[in-house]
């Protein structure tokens, strides 16, 4: 912002038109000059103005010395009506300031401030003193009050080092305290460290040798509990053993010659059976002995499980099955599981036998034949609750046999001559029946056949 340095005009008066400012006027005092001009501004019509101000007639006061500043105060300077316009505006609103500045004495009391602008306005005589004294007051003033802030300032700086040594002092004895409680809680533990440290080597030690002791048990115990279960494992063979010749001898004393009357009978009822179905066969009529039964000659052969296998049937064909069946006599031996898993190996065992039982019963209702189902006892967790169905008789290997062995006892068991007829596709099952007599089939050839039932 340009300062005004003179205070030489045409309209001059008192003998001040000569004088002039060696310096820039005071910050303070260019201020309050500025405020006067913003405050007589609106008294003055625009064309009591100069152009350059006129623009702002309708500001306020406040807003004229915050824009127009800079242009007010080189109007002020340059243009002496305009400064003699402000200074007659001055002189009304503060004659007494004016008076006293046109008569040479400024009152004493007044503000050096005040003085020095309205000086500088209506340019008195030694008004050029005037602002430069205003100016040293406020600069002195400013020195003083400068002074006094930088003081107070300075004691509480003073204040504030003295708080902040205290602080210190006082934050510096409690970590000293805190650090001397920290090396004593060090050294305490140090203590228990190496007191814990000496307890787990001693623990270390005792745990091995514990454990050499333990393993020495262990050793011990296996061999010894090797050694108890051979002698159990042999024990167990021998009462087995003892076991089945009891259970032999008690059947033989029970039973006597039951066993061949029995084979011996169902031998008789087949060979009745099978000259019956003879005499029907060849539409025979019932007779007495004929002489001619004294002539020697050939009798007529029986049909055998043999004689149905060499007629031209497949051996995956049901009605070979059923031919067997019509034997007189015959008997149905089934691989219960050998079949089942054949035929429906995704359903539960229960279900197998379930179904494959329903399926024989059927069979033995429409045929007559007598049937029996081994089911391998090896397969199951505990004892089956069963009710056989009607027609069919249902075995379960004992532990320690397998169905194969208790189908291979049931074909051996069989008289001489009777058609029995073995369903499994084991070949050491079908091997070991057809050397004891019986006919083997396959388990395809029974599923088969009861598809159809």
């Amino acid at each position: 912002m340009e300062q005004p340095t003179s205070g030489a005009g045409p309209a001059d008066e008192a003998g001040g038109g000569a004088e002039a400012l060696g310096r820039p006027l005071p910050e303070g005092v260019r201020r309050r000059v500025i405020a006067l001009v913003a405050d007589a501004f609106g008294a003055l019509t625009v064309s009591e103005l100069p152009p350059q101000l006129r623009q702002y007639s309708r500001f306020t006061p406040t807003r004229r010395a915050k824009f127009a500043g800079n242009a007010m105060a080189a109007a002020l300077e340059g243009d002496a009506a305009f400064r003699q316009r402000i200074g007659e505006r001055l002189g009304q609103s503060q004659p007494e300031l004016a008076g006293a500045l046109e008569a040479g004495s400024p009152p004493a009391a007044a503000d050096p401030l005040d003085v020095a602008a309205a000086a500088y306005v209506l340019r008195p005589a030694d008004w050029v003193k005037l602002v430069e004294a205003a100016g040293e007051e406020v600069q002195r003033a400013d020195a003083e009050r400068a002074d006094e802030e930088a003081r107070r300032e300075l004691e509480h700086l003073r204040q504030e080092l003295e708080r902040a040594r205290a602080h210190t002092r006082a934050e510096t004895e409690r970590l000293r305290t805190e650090l001397e409680a920290a090396r004593k809680e060090a050294e305490s533990l140090h203590r228990k460290l190496r007191s814990a440290q000496s307890e787990v080597k001693r623990g270390e030690a005792a745990l091995r040798r514990s454990v050499a002791e333990t393993e020495a048990v262990r050793t011990e115990s296996a061999a010894q509990l090797s050694a108890v279960e051979s002698e159990a494992r042999r024990l167990k063979g021998r009462l087995g053993e003892a076991e089945a010749a009891l259970e032999a001898s008690r059947r033989a004393a029970r039973e006597g010659r039951s066993v061949e009357d029995m084979r011996l009978r169902l031998l008789l009822d087949t060979v009745l059976d099978a000259a019956s179905g003879l005499r029907r066969e060849l539409a025979l009529p019932p007779a007495t002995t004929h002489p001619a039964d004294t002539v020697d000659a050939l009798e007529p052969g029986r049909m055998s499980p043999k004689d149905i296998a060499a007629r031209a049937l497949s051996e995956t064909d049901p009605a070979l099955l059923d031919q067997l069946l019509a034997l007189p006599q015959a008997h149905l031996i089934v691989d219960g599981y050998n079949v089942t898993k054949t035929g429906y190996p995704q359903m539960p065992l229960e279900k197998q036998r379930l179904r494959l039982l329903g399926g024989l019963s059927v069979l033995a209702a429409q045929t007559g034949a007598e049937m029996t189902c081994v089911f391998d006892g090896a397969e199951l967790a505990a004892p089956v609750l069963l009710a056989p169905p009607r027609g069919v008789r249902v075995l379960f290997s004992k532990p320690g046999v397998t169905a194969d062995e208790v189908i291979r006892q049931l074909a051996r068991a069989e008289p001489p001559g009777r058609p029995v007829v073995v369903v499994s596709t084991d070949r050491e099952v079908a091997d070991g029946v057809a050397k004891a007599g019986a006919r083997p089939v396959a388990s395809v050839l029974l599923l088969k056949r009861l598809s159809r039932v």
